[in-house]
Order: structure tokens, then sequence, then C-alpha cells
């Protein structure tokens, strides 16, 4: 699930976690801290954009967007007087932000949450990327929206549906013009997934919100962070007696080990310069996606940095999609495991998103074998 980064049994993470168990495995974050945990902290905004000067720890890329949301609700709540009107959250259609039942309301994938729709909140949704909608949307309830929530640059889930330039710097205007929070949701993006540390640098985009999770600690632990600035957490400051305190917890928020594996991460990315490393995969990956893209069987290739998603089609010409029985996305990745890559489709998409560590001849046999798979099971339907 697009977690690890630097592979697996990485000498420096492994001691990183054995030295911590050595201390202490486990302490609460409620009104105490621990070490790894203040100093992960430190060392998240050091990386992060600079505007973010506050962490709120969890456990899961849901549970940190849940958290964004929550908080962002909470903030224009205790303002008070025009501003507690900000209670609607702006998406995008075919959204992905976990399973929670918050982040479950600001998605857009029927096929995973259509059963759970009564029991969600109605979020206003951008279509297709649409620059004009979204300048609408904001118009139209300007003073009601509390926040819009995205996947920068590209929807993992959706099928690595890429955004148009510039869309995500339009959502940031918007914000700014009509006073709501940008939540960006990169729990999938983070970490070096598309090129750069985080996917808000390629637009030089400043969120309120940066929800984290994922590639946190290298795919070692469960972990999640919420990012937000200086302005929020001034919001949820008061006397004792306003009971301006955030309430969200969770028994495992900040554990130490988990924070070691995250501090001993980040140090990878700076001691093996990781970002500057991957650019020459980065360019392999889109050079090979030029072969995918003629093959008859392919609509379209989206990529950015190291997320990849091939789309098939039964029919080039007419654009017309294999149906659902033909499960062609499921026979190319199992053909693909036959020759040993483990791939996962989704649906008649098929991902390509290697561990950042990936060796290049190591990318090229897997590309390699991704084709004799295509070749194999679309011949056959």
């Amino acid at each position: 699930l697009w977690v690890n980064v630097h592979g697996h049994r990485r000498a420096e993470i492994d001691a990183a976690i054995r030295a911590q168990l050595d201390k202490i495995a486990h302490s609460t974050l409620l009104g105490l801290g621990n070490v790894p945990s203040i100093e992960l902290a430190e060392r998240l905004l050091r990386v992060a954009p600079s505007n973010l000067k506050k962490v709120f720890y969890s456990d899961n890329g849901a549970t940190a967007v849940e958290i964004a949301l929550k908080m962002a609700f909470q903030y224009w709540q205790q303002q008070g007087g025009a501003d507690a009107r900000k209670i609607r959250f702006v998406t995008l259609r075919d959204a992905y932000h976990g399973d929670t039942l918050g982040s479950v309301s600001v998605g857009g994938i029927d096929l995973f949450h259509k059963v759970f729709r009564p029991l969600l909140f109605e979020s206003l949704v951008i279509e297709n990327f649409s620059f004009e909608q979204a300048s609408e949307i904001f118009e139209k309830h300007s003073g009601e929206i509390a926040a819009c929530v995205v996947e920068p640059m590209i929807q993992g889930a959706a099928g690595m549906r890429t955004q148009p330039p510039g869309f995500l710097t339009h959502l940031r205007k918007l914000c700014d013009a009509h006073g709501a929070f940008l939540i960006c949701d990169e729990v999938a993006t983070g970490f070096g997934r598309t090129g750069k540390m985080f996917a808000v640098e390629h637009e030089g985009v400043e969120p309120d919100f940066l929800c984290l999770a994922k590639g946190i600690t290298g795919g070692y632990l469960p972990l999640a962070a919420t990012l937000t600035t200086e302005r929020v957490f001034a919001g949820f400051c008061g006397a004792y007696r306003d009971f301006k305190t955030f309430f969200h917890g969770h028994s495992y928020t900040g554990n130490p080990l988990a924070c070691a594996a995250a501090l001993a991460n980040l140090k990878i990315f700076e001691e093996e310069r990781v970002i500057e490393r991957l650019q020459p995969k980065v360019a392999l990956l889109s050079e090979a996606l030029r072969r995918f893209a003629a093959h008859p069987q392919v609509r379209e290739v989206r990529q950015i940095g190291l997320m990849a998603g091939i789309e098939l089609t039964a029919d080039k010409a007419a654009g017309r999609p294999y149906p659902l029985e033909a499960k062609m996305g499921f026979r190319v990745c199992r053909a693909a495991r036959e020759r040993g890559a483990l791939l996962r489709p989704l649906g008649n998409v098929l991902v390509v998103l290697p561990p950042l560590a990936i060796e290049a001849r190591d990318l090229q046999v897997l590309l390699e074998i991704l084709w004799e798979s295509l070749e194999e099971a679309t011949r056959n339907p």
C-alpha cells in the first residue's frame, strides 16, 4: 500500500527501533511527551513548507485527514460571529482521503463508500479539475467554506489522475480570497513519491494543513502527522475555563518506536540525498512509459515522479474501457506475479509505484515484466 521507501531491513532504521526499545516502547502524549516525538516534530517542520509550525500526531492517513477536518471546523466555530458559518468542505471528484467517516465524507469513490452515504456530511465537489467550477463554488458559497481538501498534483486511489498545471495554485488563491483553509493530503504523495519531498513543492504552495502518513516511517510502523500553522494553533489557546482544547487523541499517538523509525527515515533522506538521486530514475520511468502509451490496449499513461498509472482500454479509438467482469487489470498483475513482480491494479489502471530505493536496473526489470504481462493478458482477452 505504497509505504516502503528505502527497502526492507534498512540497518539504520532497524537500529533506531532497537535502541528506542531499550529505553521505552510507548508512553502517552496525553499531558506528557517523549523525546522521539519532540525531535521528530522539529525535524518534520524543517523539511515541510516554512509556514507550518505545529505537529499533531495520529496513527494513519485517514486520521491525519480527520484531524485536519475537525481542527479546521473547530477553529472557525471558536472564532465565532460570521466565521461560525464556515461549516462546508470543498473536495474533488474521485478523491480518496481514507476510510473514517469524516475522511469518507470528503472522498468521492462510490465503489468504496456508497453504502455509508447516509452517515456522511455533504461536500462541495469540483468535477474534473475544473478551474472555472472551482471558482464558481467558492463564489457561491463564500463565507460558508471551512476548508478545501485536496490530494496535491495527483489522485492516487482514483487511478493516478494527475492535475493540470496551476490547479493547486488556483485552489490556494481561492482559499485565500474567501477566507478558507487549504488542507493538502500528502499521505500518498509525501516523502519523495512525486520527485520532491512533498507534492506541494511543485507549485510552491503553502497549505494550512499538511497530512502525512505512509512513508513517514519508511514503511516500518504506523504513524501519521497533521502539520498546521501558528495561526491555527493560536485559535485553540485560551483560559482553562474556555475549553478551547482540541479534544482528539489516540492511545498510541506519537509512539516512540514509530517516531524513532521516522527520525532514521528522515536521516537517510538527508545523508543519502534521496530526492536528488531520484531524478534519473524518474527520467527512466518517463522514457519507459512512452512505450506503454503506444500500446493499442493502453488508453492513457499518467505520471509524476515515481507515481504512475497505465490505464487500459478495450478499444483505444473508441475510448471503450474493459468491462468489469474482464478483470483485465487483475489479469495483467497476476501474470506479473507469475514472473516475480508484485503489482496491484486499481480496476483497469496498472499502478507503478516502486520504493524510492529501487535501483535503475531493477526498475527496468519491473517495467519489462509489466510489458510482457500486458502483452500476455491482452493477447488472450
